[in-house]
């Protein structure tokens, strides 16, 4: 058991370096060889925790969308909260996270201007990764309208847009901006969630 916890250790350890050569260095411009001299260990040695950069880059970014899915979905469950204070949650403890990982967002960042360079659509990429957010997004807004909490009126796909354009702001304001927080982007979410609410 000690060692599936030192080599997980491990992992997180490189992971932790890593992030700061692809921020250097940018995604392209880094070779497996200096994500070893950075860690201190051989490439050898390296390949027995990752195969490659892009694997190291793609857990990453795992390990982030995985610990905020736990959140969410626990948001998700507390029977005692409402449509709109579940709304509401879930997009805060989103907003948490990217200020927790702003490094992470960064070598987002940079990979995503990097792979517009080429054929890939970068929009497609990050819709991708984060489907799953929308998902929870809309059906959070659209039990609001079922239990008469938000109005009927309210277009979902409009609404859903709305939230996780702050989102994308939030994040745009902590890495490109380089803000040390984005309250103003959470005043505004509270606003835009009680502007749901049914009159």
């Amino acid at each position: 058991m000690s060692i599936v916890v030192e080599h997980e250790k491990r992992r997180r350890e490189i992971l932790g370096k890593a992030l700061d050569v692809f921020l250097e260095e940018g995604f392209e411009d880094v070779t497996f060889q200096k994500l070893a001299d950075r860690c201190g260990i051989t490439r050898t040695t390296l390949y027995i925790y990752f195969k490659n950069k892009r694997e190291i880059f793609n857990f990453s970014i795992k390990q982030l969308l995985q610990t905020l899915e736990n959140d969410i979905t626990r948001i998700r469950k507390e029977k005692n909260l409402s449509a709109r204070e579940k709304l509401l949650r879930v997009m805060i403890v989103v907003i948490e996270h990217l200020e927790e990982n702003r490094r992470l967002m960064a070598v987002i960042l940079h990979y995503l201007l990097y792979t517009s360079k080429s054929d890939y659509d970068p929009d497609y990429r990050v819709r991708r990764r984060t489907v799953r957010l929308r998902h929870v997004l809309a059906t959070l807004i659209i039990e609001g309208i079922k239990s008469g909490e938000f109005a009927k009126a309210i277009n979902v796909k409009d609404a859903n847009s709305l939230f996780y354009g702050l989102l994308e702001a939030a994040a745009f304001r902590l890495v490109v901006l380089r803000r040390e927080s984005v309250d103003e982007v959470k005043e505004a979410m509270r606003l835009a969630v009680c502007r749901l609410t049914a009159e």
